[in-house]
């Protein structure tokens, strides 16, 4: 069985299991238990949890059921961060079906409850993904991975979600601060993404199979520039993406106003027609189809897209360079899957 589906299996028998818990509080929050198993299987790459486990393997720990139930808790803490960060966006929808948010705010109106159907959906929402976050620390606690492994885990998964939601606020902040610099954006990237994408699951990982000092510095060296590589895709796809590919509106981050590496270089390199025009529209949450293709042809105008390309490519050259130079310490089989997940993460088209 591939590993994918073995994390798809995991995630399914704790759900399938918390369901249960669920709905034996009352008859009522059977809607409340679907939605979430709706959303964490419905879609997803499942990087985290590949990462985290091949960081395991590469640091030599031995395969088991008990490790990929283990790692996939970082799906649950991926399912509740994207839950809030479309509330927070205020996206319509996710993997191409409606956002959390969007779906209890349908259910209430085809129910004809009292009250605001939009301030339902975010209290659904919210709840979600607290509890998603509770199940991601009950998951990675109960798996059967030994205590002094989870133990040993804990620090990182701690970090993790620490810098992820200071990552998350910088760039909440940036936006209402209209901070358009490149150090701003290199570093909510840095936060958000490159570290909890990937540095971080490999280092657990290799917490996990009790690895220190060395394998923990190719790791990092590994991760950061991948992940950054990584976010820089996503900001791409988030603009000129296809919608049939990445479940999102076209030109959807322009209309949630992100203040990225593509939106820095273009603001930079602009003239000043072009920043106004910049300013107008990102963040407009009414930004129709032509409003997206004018701030689209400014970041290809300004040189923003073709500057974008070229940092992925020099991170995902300096993540290759990383990899080459961890072949004493880390196990071959580790590699060859991190040399194809670089690949994938960098060239990806959703």
């Amino acid at each position: 069985m591939e590993l994918k589906d073995r994390i798809d299996a995991a995630l399914t028998d704790f759900l399938d299991r918390q369901a249960a818990v669920i709905c034996g509080i009352d008859d009522n929050l059977g809607a409340y238990a679907d939605a979430v198993r709706d959303f964490v299987l419905g879609g997803g790459k499942r990087i985290r949890p590949t990462f985290a486990y091949w960081g395991a393997r590469g640091a030599g720990l031995n395969d088991s059921d008990e490790l990929v139930a283990c790692v996939s808790s970082l799906e649950l803490l991926q399912a509740s961060a994207l839950m809030h960060d479309d509330l927070i966006d205020g996206s319509d929808t996710r993997r191409g079906a409606p956002s959390i948010h969007r779906r209890f705010a349908t259910l209430h109106s085809s129910e004809g409850w009292s009250g605001r159907p939009d301030e339902f959906g975010t209290a659904a929402a919210i709840l979600l993904g607290d509890l998603c976050l509770a199940w991601s620390d009950e998951l990675l606690c109960s798996a059967g991975m030994p205590f002094a492994s989870v133990a040993a885990a804990r620090r990182d998964f701690d970090l993790m979600r620490t810098e992820v939601s200071a990552g998350q606020y910088l760039d909440v902040l940036s936006e209402v601060r209209r901070d358009v610099s490149e150090d701003t954006a290199a570093k909510v990237a840095r936060y958000k993404s490159a570290k909890y994408t990937i540095e971080r699951p490999l280092l657990l990982g290799a917490s996990l199979a009790g690895a220190v000092g060395v394998v923990r510095e190719h790791y990092s060296a590994i991760g950061l520039p991948l992940g950054e590589a990584f976010q820089l895709r996503d900001d791409v796809l988030g603009v000129f993406g296809d919608p049939a590919q990445t479940g999102k509106p076209a030109g959807d981050d322009l209309r949630e106003g992100k203040h990225t590496f593509l939106v820095a270089r273009a603001w930079a390199a602009a003239d000043e027609a072009q920043r106004a025009a910049l300013d107008a529209g990102l963040g407009d949450p009414d930004l129709d189809r032509s409003g997206v293709e004018r701030l689209r042809a400014i970041l290809m105008d300004t040189g923003a897209l073709a500057d974008t390309e070229q940092r992925i490519e020099a991170l995902a050259s300096q993540a290759e360079a990383a990899l080459e130079a961890s072949r004493p310490d880390v196990e071959p089989e580790a590699l060859h899957v991190f040399a194809d997940l670089l690949v994938s993460a960098v060239k990806r088209d959703f």
